[in-house]
């Protein structure tokens, strides 16, 4: 038998914890998350996860329909940023296998992938805004983001879940006029997210609702295992693209955005917003020198069919536009592969959610949310 302790407020008076469910059907959560809210009036004292809601068992998939048939498959590991996916597969089977990609399909993996972590962010930070009451500037982000799909359809036939890249480099070189059509939309682009900034970022009541809020220090951030711009919100230096170079991030120059407490305290929510603003910009430079830079030459690698990796096992990191994005593979020698394991970003920051959403008010934790950049099939897969 349980007891609960009385509670008393302030004043000596008594009162009572509530217990809320928020989700998995509320629109803020940002797909089928739920969490289990013990507050007290307004002011939360838990905000528990209860994930699950969206698992597929996309792990144990890829043992039953072999290393080239899984490929469609991460496009589903996070569906707003499926090019990351892909590639972290790719390469995951490619060092097991010892094959080289040819340089020009490198290139192509990165303006994929670049592409893509701009359409990504676009959508974040759009969300965090109309979480916070601003429908304006989210029709502005889908607006620049449909102009991003719309070039990936014309390189891969699809707008979200790609299937573009294959073990050995990708499927298709990139089309007739591409890379006028890329260099022409982001100069276009540029200007619009200065523009979006200022018309978001700078907002007042959006600074009050960000700044200061579900603070995370360096220690914190790296104590609880978060990844990508929500680490280097709090002001970390890492970029697995700079500190651990795959591909060819190598060949590009790009500076990694950290907090700085701007607007408020290094590592708030504030801080995780303007770092991701901030990567869009360095994403486009880095699609700039590809675009001008790419060699002439084959985008694949010849690879069997009927593909059989030698035995041994490979952890390959990427960074996605969640973060980090490891993928840990085994192979026993067969055309399936023997154990997949992925570790995303979406997962790791859910577990801090409890942690950071004690003593905040109830409608703070739609902040945290946002700027966690939370999509929910990283988190159950």
């Amino acid at each position: 038998m349980s007891v609960e302790l009385e509670i008393h407020d302030s004043q000596g008076l008594p009162t009572e914890e509530m217990t809320l469910n928020m989700g998995p059907q509320h629109p803020s959560t940002h797909g089928v998350l739920r969490f289990i809210v013990k507050a007290d009036g307004e002011v939360m004292r838990r905000a528990i996860p209860d994930i699950g809601y969206l698992h597929r068992s996309i792990e144990k998939i890829a043992e039953k329909v072999g290393w080239h048939g899984f490929m469609p498959y991460t496009d589903r590991v996070d569906y707003v940023a499926a090019m990351a996916c892909n590639q972290g597969w790719a390469m995951a089977a490619e060092q097991l296998a010892g094959i080289e990609v040819p340089r020009r399909g490198e290139y192509c993996r990165v303006i994929a992938a670049e592409l893509s972590r701009i359409c990504s962010h676009l959508l974040g930070v759009g969300a965090m805004g109309m979480d916070m009451g601003a429908i304006t500037p989210f029709t502005h982000a889908l607006r620049e983001r449909d102009m991003i799909m719309d070039l990936l359809e014309e390189l891969c036939g699809a707008r979200l879940t790609f299937n573009y890249m294959r073990i050995g480099g990708v499927a298709w070189d990139l089309p007739h006029d591409f890379v006028e059509k890329v260099s022409h939309y982001l100069d276009h682009l540029e200007p619009v997210i200065e523009e979006f900034n200022q018309l978001l970022g700078y907002n007042r009541i959006y600074v009050k609702r960000f700044a200061d809020v579900a603070t995370v220090d360096a220690d914190m951030a790296i104590a609880w295992g978060l990844v990508g711009p929500n680490l280097r919100g709090s002001g970390v230096d890492f970029d697995v693209r700079r500190d651990l170079p795959y591909s060819v991030y190598e060949d590009f120059d790009f500076d990694v955005p950290l907090g700085s407490g701007e607007m408020g305290s290094i590592g708030d929510c504030w801080d995780r917003y303007i770092v991701r603003m901030r990567e869009m910009v360095e994403s486009i430079r880095i699609l700039r020198q590809a675009l001008a830079g790419i060699p002439e030459g084959p985008v694949i690698a010849k690879v069997a069919r009927n593909f059989k990796p030698p035995v041994g096992d490979v952890h390959v990191k990427i960074e996605a536009p969640r973060g980090e994005q490891s993928w840990y593979v085994s192979s026993d020698g067969s055309e399936y592969p023997h154990r997949v394991h992925i570790r995303t970003g979406s997962f790791t920051a859910m577990g801090i959610i409890d942690r950071l959403s004690r003593g905040l008010m109830i409608a703070d934790l739609v902040a945290v949310i946002a700027s966690m950049d939370i999509v929910a099939p990283e988190v159950d897969r």
